[in-house]
């Protein structure tokens, strides 16, 4: 049998998918393992594992048109051209009700981190990887304009809250190196200089500056960073100290990786603006 899948099939595991993030987006627990074999017997003699692949792909999809995906789902970007369009169209006729949600996703922050075991918290980094050239006529193609991934991290209260759980982490992280007198330098830049092109200003071990980009997501680790000109500018100008800490799953047990260097070290950037002069 051909592993391309119909058009048929693409459609059943779509709307089986959207069904799921509707419900997560609001905060409903979903039962993979039971929309899996609901769908299963409607495909045709598909494997477990083709099931999962092709829910990861549909996660990269909506990355792809900056739209919030299954957080269990990692993206994986290898797909057929069909999926991608077969999503368009789900999206097109089914816009006034998930906008709804997205927005939700995006504007609504109702996170807390207390009693975090800071032991626990970090993780190690995606993989950098070249994922995929944004066609000329891409923009005309998508059926909501809205990056929501984009808005869900412009999203002040949000931002603010990822903040404070790396002012607090820092502090942890020196006292932990017995540094405490160290942690007391910490200051909170973006509070008084949004211009400054980093959030955080910390402390190495050895005293000398470490300067902090948080970005903060409720998604997973795989969910793309916005970040602004002043923001590379600077990475490049103070790679040696240079770190972007990603805070992501944060609505549930918040978890972080860091990176340090520029932007260049440890992503792929892709021109999402343009500035126009005359």
């Amino acid at each position: 049998m051909s592993d391309h899948w119909s058009s048929e099939e693409v459609n059943l595991i779509i709307t089986d998918y959207f069904s799921m993030l509707s419900d997560e987006l609001v905060g409903n627990p979903i039962n993979k393992t039971f929309h899996r074999n609901a769908l299963k017997s409607l495909l045709r003699n598909r494997s477990d594992g083709s099931i999962e692949f092709k829910h990861q792909n549909i996660s990269a999809v909506l990355i792809k048109l900056g739209l919030p995906y299954i957080k269990g789902y990692k993206p994986k970007w290898n797909y057929q051209q069909i999926l991608e369009e077969n999503i368009i169209s789900f999206i097109a006729h089914h816009k006034s009700t998930l906008e709804l949600k997205f927005i939700q996703f995006s504007e609504i922050t109702s996170v807390h981190f207390e009693n975090i075991d800071f032991n626990l918290i970090i993780e190690a980094p995606p993989e950098k990887q070249f994922v995929f050239s944004e066609p000329e006529n891409q923009y005309q193609k998508k059926p909501i304009k809205i990056n929501y991934l984009e808005r869900e991290q412009n999203n002040i209260s949000l931002g603010t809250k990822g903040e404070e759980l790396i002012m607090a982490y820092e502090k942890w992280r020196l006292i932990t190196l017995g540094k405490e007198s160290l942690g007391d330098a910490i200051e909170w830049i973006s509070k008084s200089d949004d211009g400054a092109g980093f959030d955080i200003l910390s402390k190495n071990e050895n005293g000398t500056d470490r300067y902090i980009e948080v970005k903060t997501t409720k998604l997973s680790k795989d969910s793309p960073i916005f970040f602004s000109k002043n923001e590379y500018e600077f990475s490049k100008y103070k790679s040696n100290d240079y770190y972007l800490y990603r805070v992501f799953n944060f609505d549930q047990t918040p978890k972080m990786f860091n990176l340090k260097g520029n932007f260049d070290d440890f992503c792929f950037k892709e021109a999402i603006q343009y500035k126009g002069h005359f």
